[in-house]
Formats: structure tokens, C-alpha cells, sequence
């Protein structure tokens, strides 16, 4: 499991307001090079959105929350998918090392 997030607060703090507004109710998880050690500051960010019960998300929802951060100024780019979506295989790996984005603003594993 990941321990550190390699992300300035300004960036989490910006990116949970943006999560509250468009897509409140779905948990994000954070995983790729900004969890395993391997980021730089201009890495991107690999997001995974996990909705209530684990649902698929409304397309026009996850777009709507892409389109604010594409609008926001947060430096980088950010890779948001919705778990549903995924294939499970890629379930397993982002499972073995992610990083949790509570509401509170805190990081968890």
C-alpha cells in the first residue's frame, strides 16, 4: 500500500472542492507515479472515481468534473476514470498501491 502523495496541498485542496461540487458522494483514489515514488511536479495525476455502490458514474457528471479541472490551475494534467469502467485487472493494480482523497482534505491509505 502507498504511504506518501506526492501532491502540494494547494493542488488536493483544489481538487477535493472540485470532487465536492461536481461529483459529491464519489471517493478518488490516487494512483500511478504520484504514489509509487516515480513523479516529478509535472507528472500527471491518476485519478479513480468510485461512486456509490460502486455504480458507473453519468458520463455528463465525470465530464463536467474533467472540464473544471481542465479550467482550474492546477499545473498538470489529471487522468480521472470511473472504476466502474475499468477492467478488473486494472482493479487489482490500483488496489496494491493507491492513495485515498477524504473529504476532510486528508490523505489516506
Amino acid at each position: 500500500m502507498a504511504e506518501v502523495l506526492h501532491l502540494h496541498d494547494r493542488h488536493r485542496e483544489l481538487l477535493l472542492r472540485l470532487l465536492r461540487e461536481h461529483l459529491p458522494g464519489v471517493d478518488a483514489w490516487v494512483y500511478g507515479s504520484r504514489v509509487n515514488g516515480r513523479s516529478h511536479d509535472g507528472s500527471d495525476l491518476d485519478l479513480v472515481l468510485r461512486g456509490p455502490g460502486l455504480q458507473e458514474l453519468p458520463p455528463g457528471r465525470l465530464a463536467d468534473f474533467a472540464d473544471a479541472v481542465r479550467e482550474s490551475n492546477i499545473p498538470f494534467l489529471v487522468e480521472a476514470r470511473d472504476w466502474a469502467r475499468l477492467p478488473e485487472r486494472f482493479h487489482r493494480e490500483i488496489e496494491r498501491e493507491h492513495i485515498w482523497l477524504n473529504r476532510k482534505g486528508c490523505v489516506h491509505e
